[in-house]
């Protein structure tokens, strides 16, 4: 079957590979149609990507036509179109009985700690399958605003308060979409006009504070928006950012981390005290947010066809990617068709 595997960092091949059928009770077999390019999928490339071994058949953003199903498997269908839930867990610690299938022990994300779905074929447990009306390539960009759903949802808001999302990224992007979803007043921040720009596009009703050098985070903050924001979700993944993250949000705010560094990060632990913060991770998704994102995708709350930029079929792949990543290339979410 056709596949695409990242051989070591700077270097994609699409080739053959063999598929072998897990036969399993409760596994279904699917036929990906789409896979979305992620963030980390770039890190690996780049050879910046923890938790990660090469070679690697990467993809975890997945929109996939249902082959074949063994047992019981909940309602599901041959030839039902789905997004893919792609962290698999099993139980065994507090955090999996308590529904944290995205953060337990045993949680692995396809594509990352597993080979993933760059290939024409793959079997999944079906109760990582979601269902929807929606076509295949949007379905492979549930995942991403899932991210930026459970992020959202880890911060309990309440409606009413005024946030910032550092880094208009497709992740930041999906919290700053979310957040505004429920109620809150929305700051983009970021240092690319052109991603602001997106942003404003994209998301309704937020406002913009582009990051100028010289400049501190929280000195441009108080310079252009007044107080300070009661939740503050970094979305970067970049030390000096997730570092100038956590000096921003007001007394008693929230400071969610959504991205990932590859590395210790530091703060001022009397600065931290005095605001009597909390610091929050957020890891992954769980299937309530597929469930909810795929609800407003198909209700037309929110359209996710404009965050599409680049698209190519999988054997064209590994002589676009660089062009892709090309400073200026424009790209927010690329889609790979199998």
């Amino acid at each position: 079957m056709d596949t695409l595997r990242l051989v070591e960092p700077g270097r994609f091949e699409f080739t053959q590979t063999e598929f072998v059928e897990d036969r399993g009770e409760g596994i279904a077999t699917v036929r990906v149609r789409h896979v979305g390019l992620c963030g980390t999928d770039i890190h690996a490339y780049a050879g910046r990507q923890p938790f990660f071994d090469y070679p690697r058949i990467l993809g975890h953003e997945l929109g996939v036509e249902i082959e074949t199903l063994l047992g019981d498997c909940g309602g599901l269908e041959p030839g039902m179109r789905c997004s893919v839930e792609p962290y698999l867990a099993e139980t065994g610690d507090r955090a999996f009985a308590r529904g944290k299938t995205n953060c337990a022990a045993s949680t692995r994300c396809l594509g990352v700690h597993v080979d993933g779905g760059m290939r024409e074929r793959i079997s999944l447990p079906a109760r990582l399958l979601h269902p929807s009306s929606e076509p295949t390539d949007r379905l492979a960009l549930v995942e991403t605003l899932c991210i930026g759903h459970h992020a959202v949802e880890r911060a309990a808001l309440e409606g009413d308060e005024r946030v910032a999302v550092v880094g208009m990224g497709p992740i930041g992007l999906g919290v700053a979409l979310f957040a505004r979803l429920e109620g809150a007043s929305v700051v983009c921040i970021d240092i690319s006009e052109t991603r602001l720009e997106k942003a404003q596009e994209l998301v309704a009703g937020v406002e913009m504070l582009k990051l100028e050098a010289g400049s501190s985070l929280s000195e441009s903050w108080d310079r252009s928006c007044g107080e300070r924001p009661e939740v503050v979700w970094d979305c970067t993944g970049n030390k000096g950012s997730m570092e100038a993250s956590i000096e921003l949000p007001g007394f008693g705010g929230r400071m969610v981390l959504v991205g990932i560094h590859n590395g210790e990060i530091a703060f001022s632990d009397p600065s931290f005290h005095k605001r009597e913060l909390s610091l929050i991770g957020s890891r992954n998704a769980r299937a309530n947010n597929f469930k909810q994102v795929i609800g407003h995708m198909e209700t037309g709350r929110i359209d996710v066809s404009p965050w599409i930029t680049h698209r190519c079929a999988a054997s064209a792949f590994p002589s676009e990617v660089d062009r892709w990543l090309k400073p200026g290339s424009g790209l927010l979410k690329g889609i790979i068709e199998f």
